[in-house]
């Protein structure tokens, strides 16, 4: 069972990978794990991807995606595996398939937690801290116990990190839009794509996540 999971920022994409891994007993493997692995045991593409990274510049896809060739082809994978930021890009998509069939295997299903945007800023942008002590909160899942104090120190001035305001977490959900609609597209037009409303309880969105790995 070889599975990709797709979701934007806040969608709760984290919380279904572990339910799922640990369910299926089949290992997550992510773009930033594998770099990890891949520098740490210093092979030939790790040490290039590493050059790369030192000086700042993003990773080419031949190197990313050798890296994702060399993942995938160790033993743990053979009864399946759970990709996680991988593939970014429609060459990606395309060049994972030729290393699949290379390796003698193929994506099953691509999982697609859906979230409205709008629900998705509300989850994003909704985090605060306390100026003075910098306890974090959240507008609705996880408020102060008295309006404007801060329940650890007491405090009454609060901040938003710039990452979390609403503009830039506006403008940092439709540059994940714009990036996946291609790759979606793409694996819809496979008959691969099951999407899944990831707007309800976590039970209730892995109870379908289970149907669709169980057809």
């Amino acid at each position: 069972m070889n599975l990709i999971l797709m979701g934007l920022p806040g969608a709760g994409k984290g919380t279904q990978a572990e339910r799922i891994v640990a369910t299926y007993n089949i290992p997550h493997i992510s773009t930033g794990d594998m770099f990890r692995e891949a520098i740490k045991n210093e092979t030939t593409l790790g040490l290039k991807a590493k050059s790369y990274m030192d000086a700042g510049d993003l990773v080419p896809d031949e190197v990313t995606n050798g890296i994702v060739k060399e993942r995938l082809a160790q033993k743990d994978t053979d009864k399946g595996f759970l990709l996680d930021g991988f593939p970014r890009t429609l060459d990606q998509a395309k060049a994972l398939a030729e290393m699949l069939t290379d390796l003698n295997k193929k994506i099953d299903a691509v999982i697609d937690i859906q979230v409205a945007e709008e629900v998705l800023v509300e989850r994003l942008a909704g985090r605060f801290m306390c100026r003075n002590c910098g306890a974090t909160y959240h507008k609705i899942f996880n408020p102060t116990k008295v309006e404007g104090t801060c329940d650890r120190c007491g405090g009454h001035e609060f901040y938003q990190r710039e990452d979390d305001k609403p503009e830039t977490v506006k403008n940092r959900l439709s540059v994940n839009v714009k990036n996946s609609e291609p790759i979606l597209a793409y694996y819809d037009e496979e008959g691969l794509l099951y999407p899944v409303d990831g707007d309800r309880e976590i039970d209730a969105v892995f109870a379908d996540v289970e149907k669709i790995i169980e057809k």
